[in-house]
């Protein structure tokens, strides 16, 4: 189940999973654990189990994974978001959490990992929805993004708060722990726009030139740092210069598909390309280089998330987790 690979080109540990992987998740805030809690998403099933790396505890050997809690989800999984209320340290733990699914609804799971386990589900996007976030400092809201051209903030009960009509399908939407007031949303159309959550107006926009936007990630150290991926090329903007590229680069041939900034570099980011013929391709970038620092590939890969204290990314893949060590 576990091992370490050789080639730069495998990843570093893989993990067996009973489902086809869609969408994986480390969690980004801290739950009081010692290891790091994990979601993934695939047909049927929400897992959430939690992992422990080498590179974080000599007593580990490679990866130390175990599942804590399997969901029936009944339906495909497209995106996970993580509650900064989830508690490990908590007695009883708490687990809470709020999928997307193709059948456009959103579910926010609550669990103490025994007998509580409920979701509720949230009706109102028309179309898929590509992407959803809490409030990153309480946790008492959600934003969600979808092919219906809309942004949406929901309570935790389901009610809508705010409501943004978009020009082309909500691709990404991210909430900055130092900006709580505000929300960075990716349209496919190549429009990055920032909203003021008290006045819910536009405040900023950037363009990238470049279609389709397929995906966009707000630094977290660095919050003047944007990040994305549109047609071949990832594309970097510093907010204060310009609301054009400050720095792009075509990276992958059959066209890019996620952009995730490190969480504990800021000149450090993985991006990933659509399952082209032969194996999807994970790239890991680092501003100073020239060229990827890492190429991984997997022959199915969906997802891409960094852990909370290391560099090292997860992509989820058939019946696999797929883990890469970067280097910093």
């Amino acid at each position: 189940m576990k091992m370490k690979q050789d080639s730069a080109r495998n990843a570093t540990y893989t993990v067996d999973c009973e489902d086809y992987v869609h969408v994986v998740e480390f969690n980004p805030f801290d739950s009081g654990n010692v290891g790091s809690l994990i979601a993934y998403g695939g047909n049927n099933y929400v897992v959430i189990g939690t992992c422990r790396f080498q590179e974080e505890d000599a007593e580990v050997e490679g990866i130390q994974y175990e599942t804590l809690r399997t969901f029936h989800h009944g339906i495909r999984v497209d995106a996970i978001a993580w509650s900064p209320e989830t508690r490990l340290d908590a007695l009883p733990p708490q687990i809470r959490f709020c999928t997307a699914a193709a059948d456009r609804k959103l579910r926010l799971f609550a669990s103490d990992l025994q007998d509580k386990n409920e979701y509720k589900i949230f009706d109102g996007h028309s179309d898929y929805i590509n992407d959803l976030v809490f409030a990153p400092k309480e946790g008492q809201d959600i934003a969600s993004v979808s092919d219906d051209h809309t942004c949406r903030v929901w309570d935790l009960e389901g009610n809508q708060k705010a409501y943004f009509v978009l020009r082309s399908p909500g691709m990404s939407v991210c909430w900055h722990p130092e900006e709580a007031f505000k929300l960075m949303v990716a349209e496919k159309n190549g429009t990055i726009r920032f909203y003021d959550l008290i006045t819910q107006q536009a405040i900023l926009s950037l363009q990238s030139e470049q279609i389709p936007l397929m995906s966009a990630h707000w630094c977290l150290r660095n919050t003047l740092k944007i990040g994305a991926v549109a047609g071949n090329d990832w594309l970097i903007w510093d907010i204060t210069r310009s609301s054009y590229p400050q720095d792009k680069r075509p990276v992958h041939v059959d066209r890019a598909r996620l952009f995730r900034w490190s969480r504990v570099n800021e000149n450090l980011f993985a991006t990933t390309g659509y399952p082209g013929k032969m194996t999807s391709q994970l790239l890991v970038h680092h501003l100073g280089h020239p060229q990827p620092i890492l190429i991984g590939s997997a022959a199915v890969g969906s997802g891409l998330t960094w852990h909370r204290t290391l560099p090292l990314c997860a992509v989820g893949g058939d019946h696999k987790l797929f883990f890469w060590v970067t280097e910093m």
